[in-house]
């Protein structure tokens, strides 16, 4: 019985003790980068780092005030360029309206012609009703006048 449960111990251990290999992997992983990379990378950093702090002492006192005056400039003239394009972006608008304002007369002119058409036409119609019931009443009363004439005595 003792050597079932030390070989299940065993078992157990290998199947589910993920230490030793997940060392292994560890040692591999810092081996590879501090070891190997490390230095390398180091080095690279040291020298970037030498970089910009010459940059900085050489640009600093020379270049700053020089630098802050062309940037005052530059202000200025993009300042000058966005009231330049307010003013273009003004008069498009100003001439979109007064485009459309003249497309608007346009078709009130066309809807106001049309009107006139119509109002002449019904004016003509009126007329001409007016024309027929005359004629009509003139025909009535003209024969009702020759009836009454037909009863006077002579």
């Amino acid at each position: 019985m003792d050597k079932i449960v030390q070989d299940v111990g065993e078992i157990q251990s290998r199947l589910l003790d993920h230490r030793p290999v997940v060392g292994a992997e560890i040692r591999f992983f810092v081996t590879e980068f501090e070891e190997k990379r490390g230095h390398r990378e180091g080095r690279l950093l040291e020298n970037l780092n030498k970089l910009v702090l010459e940059t900085n002492e050489h640009m600093q006192p020379i270049h700053f005030e020089d630098i802050n005056r062309k940037l005052c400039a530059i202000t200025k003239k993009l300042e000058a360029a966005n009231h330049m394009a307010e003013r273009v972006q003004q008069r498009e608008l100003e001439s979109q309206q007064s485009a459309q304002l003249q497309a608007n007369m346009e078709c009130l002119k066309d809807q106001w012609a049309e009107f006139l058409k119509k109002q002449q036409r019904l004016k003509e119609e009126v007329d001409e009703e007016y024309v027929k019931a005359a004629e009509q009443l003139r025909m009535k009363y003209h024969d009702s006048e020759k009836g009454l004439t037909k009863f006077q005595p002579l």
